[in-house]
């Protein structure tokens, strides 16, 4: 029985019985708090009911994340009672009393039903999506569709998010997404947070935050919003645990357990796993290239298929020390490798300018990888006496390593003499030292002040090597320090809350080219303000105003001037030179709840300087008479992004839920970027565009006959025009079944991610007078996984006993519902 079924059937007894009521000429204010016996640990959504002796009617509220409670009664005679037995608590009654005044009661404990909790099946399960007004809350360890896969596979089933297939995370249509673990940038996402998402197994996550406009608490980094991964951690008492094992087609396997052992003054927690994927992809370009006067030159088909083999392994251990009653200190270490293949074959047929074969050339790029993380993390938590009041202080320190060599065989088919070899080595180094203390001081009876320091330092050295030639080889050094201080207030009054907040960040960035001796130094200081406001229509619905200034700071490929060599007439390229991004957020959210349906909406407006836009031009060098193409990113003076979404989590039934996403926005783009050409020609281009597209997503959970949850999950990114072509429109299904079996202990699942093997880029690229192309790109097939989760010590939904933690800004705002 999850949350938000016990909210519904509590709330229709209330409205069924209100719906006789006459408004009372007088109201007062009944409110207490409820605690579990033993631990004194706050119990939330319990309901707290109370019955007028003479009408007979109802009155009450549910209990929030702090155990508190509060609604309004007339005078008079009343008895009570705290009953959530749905999730095995005994009921306690509050006996019949008369109440003239605003009264506070209690605080009450409760008492948990042994006989009960060995019957019950369902113990308050959590919904796969909570709506809040400030973020929206997924919760992994519900969702069907990613057991056996990998973080990316988590986070292009979050609501409002989406991978694409070069697994680029973007937020409402946003790429310029900052993404956390456990609050903080964490050392684990490596140097290339693509990749490093599509290596960690979804099973280590315990909930996904988006959070689209985020306060000053939060690193300003990210303009489209925050992604938070939430990594799990074992708090039941006892020593508990689980273990999952899976298997899948095409082949992959793996295996990862969670064990943790709590006692009186520690908690130990760990996370260990294997895995080994083989995710075949593959892609087209169909290119017509032109003369200088418009007229076709030539034709190239590219066809490309390869294999990526990884194989890796990932370990978390760490211990949660109660120093006393008030002081906690949690040490943490992470590790993980992986080896990778990725054997690229690509086949380029050329024709004639009237579309006759001539010859076809083949590539192939046969590429080997390693790859280690490891960081170290210690927490310092002082509660002081006040609740709410206190102390945080976080140090992480963290090495990643990544190096990737490959042969690259390139010949004229059927001509032997042709065959041409070079070998490609990039090593890549990154150190990473975060800094971090928080204090939040609770100020009278609704207001929180917070402050704290951020420092990061990061160090990172990229050596890209090209053999026999030099051309494109280089050596870049990346180093990036950045000190920022944070102050905000939040209070409430009445039904208005509010939030108000400063942060100042000082950037002193390096981007050396050592192999071009070109130095870059880059100092600038920024302030980044925010403010909310909320209105509290009714207890069931609220209304927000919110705005943030945030920064997207160029980094790894962004600014490596080569860092890719996969095909010798389509090169990638950095740009060192390229600026930070700043963008201007508002917000506007409505959230409103009913008996059997929750609904948020927002409209929102960001206003970006110099955007990162890719643009392709010529370079000037030819292979076989065909000119290469460079992809570069630079700055573009303005970007206006606009936008509206919308949110639904809906139970028709109790064997049905339903979650649905829908988000339409306007991109438009100005600004002009000017170049010389190979023959010394300016050449001016206009990058002015309007881009309309939308997304929708949609989830459907159904219990089925013998306790099988059937899941759906139906994705559909809209068309969008870009400055040098078009996006199409791509559809995709994922589909999941699963059973629980040994009395609850395990659960068999099954799922396909891609039913229809759907999940493409479909790109049109145009350049003047230079090329003209169509490009599809599937980065991973159709993948049916099956797996197995064994829990042992504990029941598959058993309630987790513990007090919210405050970290990193993850709590609501100050009066939110």
């Amino acid at each position: 029985m999850n949350k938000n079924f016990l909210l519904v059937v509590f709330t229709l007894l209330l409205s069924f019985t209100a719906l006789a009521q006459k408004p009372a000429d007088k109201k007062i204010k009944i409110s207490g708090k409820v605690f579990e016996k033993g631990t004194n640990l706050p119990v939330e959504y319990a309901p707290v009911s109370f019955q007028n002796v003479t009408t007979k009617q109802l009155f009450g509220a549910m209990t929030d994340g702090t155990g508190s409670f509060s609604f309004e009664i007339a005078p008079g005679e009343y008895t009570g009672a705290i009953d959530v037995e749905l999730i095995s608590y005994k009921k306690v009654t509050i006996p019949q009393k008369a109440y003239m005044a605003d009264t506070v009661i209690g605080p009450f404990y409760l008492e948990a039903d042994i006989a009960q909790l060995q019957d019950v099946v369902v113990i308050a399960e959590k919904s796969t999506v909570e709506i809040k007004l400030d973020k929206r809350v997924y919760n992994v360890g519900k969702d069907m569709m990613v057991k056996g896969g990998t973080v990316s596979d988590v986070l292009d089933n979050v609501p409002s998010v989406t991978v694409d297939a070069e697994g680029t995370v973007a937020l409402r249509g946003n790429e310029n997404v900052k993404i956390l673990i456990d609050g903080k940038p964490s050392g684990l996402a490596g140097i290339n947070v693509a990749d490093a998402l599509k290596l960690l197994p979804a099973d280590a996550v315990e909930k996904v935050e988006v959070i689209t406009n985020p306060s000053a608490r939060y690193d300003a980094e990210g303009g489209g919003g925050i992604i938070n991964i939430v990594i799990r951690k074992g708090k039941s008492n006892g020593v508990n645990g689980s273990i999952i094992v899976s298997a899948g087609d095409p082949e992959s396997y793996g295996v990862s357990t969670s064990l943790n052992k709590k006692g009186t003054d520690f908690n130990l927690f760990s996370n260990i796993g294997y895995n080994y994927r083989n995710s075949p992809g593959n892609s087209l370009t169909d290119a017509e290239y032109f003369n200088s006067d418009g007229t076709t030159s030539r034709f190239i088909n590219e066809r490309r298929t390869n294999k990526r083999f990884s194989e890796g392994y990932n370990a978390n251990f760490g211990i949660d020390l109660n120093l006393s009653k008030s002081l906690t200190w949690t040490n943490a270490i992470t590790f993980r490798e992986n080896n990778g293949k990725n054997p690229d074959n690509v086949f380029f047929y050329n024709f004639d300018a009237l579309n006759n074969p001539t010859f076809v050339r083949n590539r192939l790029n046969d590429s080997k990888s390693d790859e280690f993380s490891i960081e170290y993390s210690t927490n310092f938590t002082k509660k002081f006496k006040k609740d709410g009041h206190q102390l945080t202080v976080d140090v992480a320190v963290s090495q990643n390593r990544e190096n990737e060599s490959s042969t690259i065989y390139d010949e004229i088919v059927g001509d032997a003499s042709s065959l041409f070899t070079e070998t490609t080595v990039n090593n890549q180094k990154q150190q990473r030292n975060l800094f971090q203390t928080d204090y939040v001081l609770p100020i009278g009876k609704d207001g929180r002040f917070e402050a704290g320091y951020r420092g990061s330092f990061q160090k990172n050295l990229t050596e890209f090597e090209i053999l026999p030639t030099s051309l494109y080889s280089n050596t870049l050094e990346y180093n990036e320090n950045v000190n920022a201080l944070y102050a905000q207030y939040g209070s409430k009054i009445n039904k208005f809350s509010y939030f108000l907040g400063m942060r100042f960040e000082d950037s002193n960035i390096d981007v050396n080219s050592i192999t071009a001796n070109d130095y870059n130094n880059k100092k600038y200081n920024n302030f980044f303000p925010s403010a909310t406001i909320n209105y509290e229509v009714s207890d069931k619905s609220s209304v927000s105003l919110s705005y943030s200034k945030r920064i997207n700071r160029p980094r790894g490929r962004f600014l490596n001037p080569f860092s890719s060599y996969s095909s010798n007439i389509n090169i990638f390229q950095g740009n060192p030179d390229i600026n930070p991004s700043l963008t201007d957020a508002i917000d506007i959210g409505y959230l409103n709840k009913w008996d059997k349906l929750t609904f948020s909406t927002s409209a929102y407006i960001n206003l970006t300087n110099d955007t990162f836009q890719f643009i392709r031009k010529e370079s000037g060098l030819f292979v076989d008479g065909v000119p290469v193409i460079i992809s570069t990113p630079i700055n573009l003076a303005k970007e206006y992004r606009a936008g509206f979404e919308f949110n639904l989590n809906y139970t028709p039934y109790k064997w049905w839920r339903l979650n649905g996403n829908f988000n339409l926005y306007r991109n438009e783009t100005q600004g002009d970027y000017t170049y010389t050409d190979y023959l010394g020609n300016e050449i001016n281009q206009n990058f002015d565009n309007i881009a309309l597209s939308w997304t929708s997503r949609i989830s459907s959970k159904v219990t089925l006959p013998y306790k099988i949850d059937w899941q759906t999950n139906a994705t559909y990114n809209a068309p969008q025009t870009t400055a040098q072509g078009k996006i199409l429109g791509n559809a995709s299904v994922n589909l999941a079944f699963s059973k629980d079996v040994l009395k609850d202990k395990g659960t068999i699942a099954l799922n396909v991610s891609d039913l229809f093997n759907s999940r493409k880029r479909l790109m049109e690229t145009n350049i003047e007078n230079v090329v003209s192309s169509y490009s599809e790109m599937q980065m991973r097939k159709r993948q049916i996984t099956l797996s197995f989760t064994y829990r042992f010590n504990k029941q598959k939904n058993e309630r987790e006993k513990q007090q919210k933690r405050e970290d990193n800004g993850e709590g609501d705002f100050v009066g939110q519902p």
